[in-house]
């Protein structure tokens, strides 16, 4: 097994598109012996939370001794990252649990990188607490830059003991033990993740899980797609949803079109379970099939006749267009020539030469002071 300090000097000539390691990452792998060294070296007893690149996981484990780690990534992407990773090194010893019961139970350490949605930081920390050993450490790092005090508050609904490290240069690390086993199986029985909110002007059910994007509202872009949407390819008998976050657009168009079988995809896993809950919580579950992709890659070519697509502008903290332009170029392979993608966006981002070049001919369908809905014709180019 290769060191993890080795392993890392040679990303730039060896990996160079696989490995990316941050302070952040760095810290966490350092300080994880000092908070709990006694799990690093009982297999099974470690879990690792939202590893962007496997990074976290692959340092435990080359650098400690980590076995049978058990990894829950939201991303995709990150999951990918991971499993190409290991294999490029020949690194084992991890897995990815089905579910937060089987990722925590009995688990002494959970080493978490953290994101900018308090959310999904308390669906993680309630489960953490209701599952894992009663000594077990959470021990979770971010950038000084998007941390805030309320991020301790989240952790104290299900932690008894919650501290704060000192910065080390741009990051710091948050402590949560003691875990409030009463509080958290007390919490499990009314059911405060998934949450459901039944939404009038829609006459829907929202379900999201937490740090899914928009949660249990609907989102002024997608908003003004589903008054859109219905004049969209009226003969599509297959329909994707492309990036289907929370689950409303799939929901919605099931629900307007009976006849019609809609595929959903998003890379995100609480984004997957959350479609599907909203599209079961609608009534329509047997019509809607999730998929989890990475900017629907995982689709077959020609296999819808229309693509709705509401695309990020956003990775956790970074502003960027990449996952918008690679929905685009995979939406017109999946969709049959002269199938349509109708897409929202904010009129300020400018996408349609982009649409033009990547589907096809784009035409203006419905503009608002700040969203764009425009459609694009497949020309199977």
């Amino acid at each position: 097994m290769p060191d993890f300090a080795d392993l890392f000097r040679r990303r730039d000539d060896s990996a160079p598109d696989l490995i990316a390691i941050d302070g952040t990452d760095r810290f966490l792998i350092d300080e994880a012996p000092h908070v709990h060294g006694d799990a690093l070296r009982q297999p099974g007893e470690v879990a690792v939370v939202d590893d962007r690149h496997g990074v976290l996981t692959l340092g435990l484990i080359t650098q400690h001794g980590a076995k049978d780690v058990r990894v829950v990534q939201d991303s995709l992407v990150g999951q990918r990252a991971l499993e190409a990773n290991a294999g490029t090194f020949g690194i084992r010893g991890f897995r990815h649990p089905a579910s937060f019961e089987d990722a925590f139970r009995d688990v002494r350490l959970v080493v978490l990188r953290l994101s900018k949605s308090h959310d999904r930081l308390d669906e993680i920390a309630r489960a953490v607490a209701r599952f894992a050993a009663p000594d077990v450490v959470l021990l979770c790092g971010g950038n000084v830059k998007y941390m805030h005090v309320s991020q301790n508050d989240v952790l104290r609904r299900s932690f008894g003991e919650v501290t704060a490290s000192r910065g080390r240069g741009k990051s710091r690390l948050l402590i949560a033990q003691d875990p409030l086993r009463a509080q958290a199986d007390r919490a499990a029985t009314t059911a405060p993740w998934p949450r459901a909110v039944h939404v009038d002007e829609l006459g829907m059910t929202i379900v999201a899980h937490g740090g899914v994007f928009a949660g249990t509202s609907l989102d002024q872009g997608t908003r003004v797609l589903l008054e859109a949407m219905d004049d969209a390819v009226p003969t599509a008998r297959t329909v994707v949803d492309l990036g289907s976050g929370n689950g409303v657009v799939a929901a919605a168009v099931a629900l307007r079109r009976p006849s019609v079988q809609v595929i959903a995809t998003d890379v995100s896993r609480i984004a997957v379970e959350s479609t599907r809950a909203t599209a079961d919580a609608n009534g329509v579950g047997d019509r809607v099939t999730v998929v989890r992709a990475d900017a629907g890659d995982e689709l077959a070519s020609g296999s819808a006749q229309l693509v709705l697509c509401n695309p990020p502008f956003h990775a956790d903290t970074t502003v960027t267009t990449d996952a918008a332009e690679a929905m685009f170029r995979n939406a017109a392979t999946i969709l049959q020539a002269g199938g349509e993608l109708w897409c929202v966006w904010n009129s300020h981002l400018r996408y349609r030469p982009v649409l033009e070049r990547l589907v096809g001919p784009t035409r203006q369908v419905l503009r608002t002071e700040k969203f764009t809905v425009t459609a694009s014709v497949a020309t199977g180019r």
